[in-house]
């Protein structure tokens, strides 16, 4: 088993007011050659965005994002004609495709809206664009992983063009979960969202994260009440 920490405080950061961003990964002025990407995963995005503000009309390609809002909610519109409101509990996303255009905006005029959004790579090229957006509060039991998206239409969750799949736990002090891959060589980026988790001996915080590697399982021990967000990817496609 091999072990990378990201600690939340070695990300890049920008600040344009309106917006507060943390880049695990190398992304628009945030450059690291040594965190261009985990496998296919490509973009996790911690954003923070005032009331009223948001992203304007912009386009993706051969992309699968994924969004989770945590506090607030995301007004979305797109060039296929979809417009939605996803709020906490909730998870979108879209398969950019051959092309998409979209634009992302917090909903709230008071409240601010903070949220996840994770880019991974596709394993097919320019398929036609698609979105989804689906409820995930459903399926959360407490100290048990819920399955939010893989690569199969008929599984619980979201599903995306890439061997991935994306679960969540929300754990008590206390607990210890073992999470064991559905595929040999992939890898595994377990983000913290809030609480105190060990990892392989490591002690993670706040929004800190890991990476294992060269594993087929990894244990989860929450030293604190903690929720996390494990996500499995193909280091080689």
């Amino acid at each position: 088993m091999k072990t990378k920490l990201y600690p939340a405080d070695s990300r890049g950061h920008a600040d344009h007011g309106w917006l507060k961003t943390n880049h695990t990964f190398s992304f628009a002025n945030y450059y690291n050659p040594e965190r261009i990407h985990f496998g296919a995963l490509r973009v996790l995005n911690d954003d923070w965005i005032a009331a009223g503000e948001g992203f304007g009309r912009h386009p993706h390609d051969n992309m699968e994002i994924i969004t989770i809002p945590f506090t607030g909610a995301v007004l979305h519109q797109d060039s296929m004609g979809n417009k939605g409101v996803i709020k906490p509990g909730e998870l979108q996303v879209m398969s950019a495709g051959t092309g998409i255009f979209h634009s992302e905006h917090n909903d709230s005029k008071v409240d601010p809206l903070t949220l996840f959004q994770i880019w991974i790579i596709p394993n097919k090229k320019n398929v036609t664009p698609r979105y989804d957006q689906i409820t995930i509060s459903d399926w959360a039991k407490k100290d048990e992983f819920y399955q939010i998206l893989s690569p199969n239409a008929d599984d619980q969750g979201v599903w995306i063009h890439q061997d991935a799949w994306f679960n969540m736990a929300d754990l008590s002090s206390g607990k210890e979960l073992e999470y064991k891959l559905h595929r040999e060589g992939s890898g595994v980026f377990i983000q913290l969202i809030e609480g105190n988790i060990e990892v392989s001996g490591n002690l993670l915080s706040g929004r800190d994260a890991i990476s294992i590697t060269e594993s087929s399982s990894v244990k989860i021990k929450s030293t604190a009440e903690a929720r996390v967000l494990v996500m499995e990817v193909p280091m080689h496609w």
